[in-house]
């Protein structure tokens, strides 16, 4: 029986809570070892994950791999709940935003002392081992290069016959372009509104010499910044540019309802990583653009970072074998083949020498826009603070409270900034 098909005829069957469910990816035996696997993403990913799982597999006849998958929103309550309860996965996907908080609370693992022996980095940029490293020490493996993006309906901009482009695009030129790209696309806009995008956010700070956090874990920004902010998105918003507070509502944080997959706008503000699982649930061709710039040739806003990585529960029983697997995850050839670029460019450069000649179109492409930014590109931030998730969900939620008018710009910006200094305090 091919299970690989058995999994997409239950996904395909059941709800999306279901979906959520742990998914063996092989048969599991009493006498084998297992380890637990649990990582946000869609369907592709999942396939692609489940296929280095039965490599590995493959040549360790004794051990078995359960995975689990969920949609972004619902993966940080079903990870804090897990660990909270003592039931943690031994390899957990950690994004760049939480891997401090859970390594400070120790909850993750330190990897140090098994580099060079189960976890070989030799071949590993190293800003992407800085990036998981926290307070000195080493707490995830980068599974990707990545930074912030536009993937773009392409097929429908050319419709409209706009001259967008990717790499110097700006706000000014959004506001301008709305109106023409709805009149040539009825029922779809411009852009997702992306008002309450930390990453988004984060991006236009720095174009004007801010930032989101100080090295010490503070707020870099003042409250006319997001007023600033907010007054941006509702004047994009007024003028029909992107989409309004009830379609954006739609946008739970799993792709297949976003509104550019939905058809309802021609953007989806995400990372570079993305487009490859983007273009697999879009018929129409896809492009991929920089965040638009606040004035043209702005520099800085962008930064190298990791898309995710993989880290191991400081209460799994199975360290050694769980590590052994990132390890093979990051640097095996026909791991790296299976996996593609869509969790980010390999960070192994043996890895990407080897996947490159056969990459399909999409993921050349998502290559040559990390190495196209290299102009642009700014220094990476510190290690957010503790509560950066929290801070995360905060902006979405005054967002929200802005676009359905219960709340002004002008009364947001003081508001959330409160708002920011509690959580960022009581983190402290």
């Amino acid at each position: 029986m091919n299970f690989k098909a058995n999994r997409r005829q239950f996904l395909a069957g059941t709800s999306a809570l279901m979906a959520a469910t742990a998914l063996p990816m092989r048969a599991a035996f009493a006498q084998q070892e297992t380890l637990r696997l649990i990582f946000w993403g869609g369907q592709p990913r999942a396939d692609r994950t489940y296929a280095v799982a039965d490599l590995y597999k493959a040549a360790h006849s004794g051990l078995d791999i359960t995975g689990e998958f969920l949609d972004w929103n619902s993966y940080w309550p079903k990870v804090a709940t897990q660990v909270s309860g003592g039931n943690a996965p031994d390899i957990i996907q950690m994004d760049y935003r939480y891997i401090g908080e859970y390594a400070r609370r120790g909850t993750l693992a330190p990897l140090d002392e098994a580099v060079g022996k189960t976890l070989d980095t030799s071949d590993i940029d190293k800003d992407q081992i800085t990036n998981g490293t926290i307070d000195g020490k080493l707490y995830g493996i980068s599974l990707g290069a990545a930074t912030g993006a536009m993937v773009t309906n392409a097929a429908a901009i050319e419709k409209a016959g706009l001259e967008f482009d990717p790499m110097g695009v700006t706000y000014d030129d959004l506001m301008k372009m709305g109106p023409a790209f709805a009149k040539a696309n009825p029922g779809m806009v411009l852009s997702a509104d992306g008002s309450g995008v930390e990453l988004l956010f984060e991006n236009w700070l720095r174009q004007r010499g801010k930032a989101l956090y100080t090295a010490d874990g503070k707020a870099a920004f003042a409250e006319g910044d997001v007023t600033d902010w907010f007054q941006l998105w509702a004047d994009l918003r007024a003028a029909g540019v992107c989409l309004g507070p009830d379609e954006q509502a739609i946008d739970t944080g799993s792709l297949d309802s976003s509104g550019l997959v939905r058809g309802k706008a021609a953007t989806a503000i995400t990372t570079s990583n993305q487009l490859v699982t983007y273009q697999a649930l879009v018929k129409d061709k896809l492009g991929i653009s920089i965040f638009p710039m606040i004035a043209p040739k702005t520099a800085g806003g962008h930064y190298r970072n990791s898309s995710q990585f993989f880290s191991v529960a400081s209460t799994s029983k199975a360290k050694d074998d769980a590590i052994a697997f990132i390890n093979f995850f990051v640097n095996d050839l026909k791991a790296g083949a299976a996996l593609g670029v869509e969790r980010g460019v390999p960070v192994a450069s043996k890895v990407r020498d080897a996947i490159g000649p056969d990459l399909d179109e999409q993921s050349r492409l998502a290559v040559k826009y990390i190495n196209d930014l290299s102009p642009i590109v700014g220094a990476a931030p510190p290690a957010p603070p503790a509560a950066a998730g929290e801070v995360e969900v905060a902006l979405k939620t005054k967002s929200q409270e802005v676009a359905f008018g219960q709340q002004s710009p002008k009364d947001a910006g003081p508001d959330f900034l409160h708002t920011v200094g509690d959580i960022l305090s009581r983190a402290g």
